[in-house]
């Protein structure tokens, strides 16, 4: 049988702010246990929780970068359940009235362009966190910790709508919504601290049923990676299960990393087990059009804007756009790079970038801010490059050295330091090439018998000569035009 997949996510995004989402405890991550949780997050009885307008305000940036309605009223409830890592015993959240509804993201999936439609983006608290490896208790004896430091950081979860038919296409939801928070400044991205958490919801149906298959939800993946892995896993284990007869358990489930597989956690709950009800301690959320407007105002250029502006100002691909505006870091230092060179350079400045750029960064494992090549610096070596004062074997070995000197990178004092100016005048080549065909007769023969490893071989004598500094290009069609006379 053909089966379709039918995938959706729901993300906690950790928004940040100083204090948490209805209390004024620090959200830092590292602290020790149970320090950062005041009378508010412990649900102490008189205590009253007091909205964080920060969180608020990352709440309608949000909702304007993905074109979403920004409720001008919506409400808290509490949404009721029973872990030891949840003091109140219930879940401040936003459930009938969210603060963001409907909106898109959008993405590149192999090269093709697509748009998943949200369902809503709501404003909540987050719970504490449960410890059970390794930890004992005062006599050694294996037990389980309680952390509240997280109880009541503020998040904003984000919902999709199940339009996503492969893993492929949820993955690269994912990240392109990853980027957006991160570019957006509303939240750090650290996946490793728990900032960004992805729950994946999963079915299969038959090909052409229209109603969906029993879902299962897979909980708390930090790493896109292993979101890849747990929805093809979770593919996989349903269509064994329906094609043996059986049926899909609606649960929720965790995915193992070290087994690669998903395993069941506990059954799934229904909105109606929660028992939402609007919580009487906090009034209706009021946004006034004029904040809209004031957040509005403050909205940075999108990452959509951005590649749209950079394929008809520079002529670059989709390609191209997408790896530059990875971050909104990367797309400033291609900004301020271009700032320095002609518009015709800016397919040679991305492709630096996307190579010996990154490959730096990566391989010293730093961002771009940390990059010691300033763009300035950089433009500096791509307008030798781009003159022939230089070839790109040279230039990377120009490159190399920038890298090292840092911020007193200057190309050009490298460039003739080391006397690595490009030979670029025909009479000079000429000499080198002609000196070649003299010293090499059976190579030429080769070539004129048909070989053309031996042109190759023959340009390579003549760059020996030149010590790498001969103009290539003039060379490859000086050589082509003597041997061809």
């Amino acid at each position: 049988m053909n089966w379709e997949v039918v995938i959706g996510l729901e993300t906690h995004v950790q928004l940040a702010t100083h204090s948490k989402i209805f209390s004024r405890s620090a959200t830092r991550y590292g602290a020790s246990p149970n320090t950062q949780a005041d009378v508010v997050d412990l649900a102490l009885p008189g205590t009253l929780p007091v909205l964080n307008r920060a969180a608020v305000e990352h709440a309608i940036r949000f909702g304007l970068a993905v074109d979403a309605h920004i409720a001008p009223r919506s409400i808290f409830e509490r949404k009721n359940y029973f872990y030891p890592d949840l003091p109140k015993n219930y879940q401040i959240s936003q459930d009938k009235l969210p603060i963001v509804q409907g909106g898109h993201i959008a993405c590149m999936v192999n090269g093709e362009p697509f748009k998943f439609a949200l369902t809503r983006a709501h404003l909540e608290e987050d719970a504490g966190k449960s410890i059970h490896e390794n930890f004992t208790d005062d006599q050694g004896r294996p037990c389980s910790g309680i952390d509240l430091n997280r109880a009541g950081t503020p998040l904003l979860e984000v919902v999709s709508e199940p339009d996503m038919r492969s893993a492929a296409q949820a993955v690269a939801y994912a990240r392109a919504l990853h980027t957006l928070v991160v570019w957006l400044g509303i939240c750090d991205g650290n996946m490793q601290e728990g900032s960004f958490r992805m729950d994946a919801n999963v079915s299969v149906r038959p090909k052409g049923q229209e109603a969906y298959g029993t879902r299962t939800e897979t909980k708390n993946v930090n790493s896109f990676r292993f979101l890849e892995r747990a929805i093809l896993y979770e593919i996989e284990r349903q269509i064994d299960v329906l094609e043996s007869g059986g049926r899909i358990i609606q649960e929720t489930r965790l995915y193992d990393a070290d087994r690669d597989e998903t395993r069941s956690m506990r059954t799934k709950e229904d909105a109606h087990d929660y028992r939402y009800f609007p919580d009487p301690d906090l009034p209706a959320l009021i946004v006034s059009q004029d904040w809209v407007d004031r957040v509005r105002a403050s909205m940075p250029e999108l990452p959509q804007q951005l590649r749209d502006r950079f394929v008809s100002e520079y002529g670059l691909s989709l390609e191209d756009v997408e790896q530059i505006c990875q971050s909104r870091a990367m797309a400033n230092y291609f900004q301020q790079l271009m700032a320095e060179l002609e518009a015709d350079q800016a397919k040679l400045a991305a492709n630096w970038m996307m190579s010996e750029i990154s490959a730096g960064l990566n391989r010293e494992e730093i961002g771009i801010d940390a990059c010691p090549i300033q763009a300035k610096a950089l433009a500096g070596l791509i307008r030798r490059i781009a003159d022939g004062t230089i070839s790109n074997k040279i230039a990377r070995e120009v490159f190399a050295d920038m890298w090292q000197a840092g911020e007193q990178a200057d190309a050009d004092a490298i460039i003739e330091s080391k006397g690595l100016k490009q030979i670029s005048d025909a009479g000079a080549i000429g000499a080198m090439i002609d000196e070649v065909l003299a010293n090499h007769p059976a190579i030429v023969e080769e070539y004129r018998a048909g070989k053309q490893k031996a042109f190759n071989s023959l340009i390579g004598q003549v760059m020996r000569i030149a010590k790498g500094k001969a103009n290539p290009a003039q060379v490859n069609a000086l050589l082509k035009e003597k041997l061809d006379s």
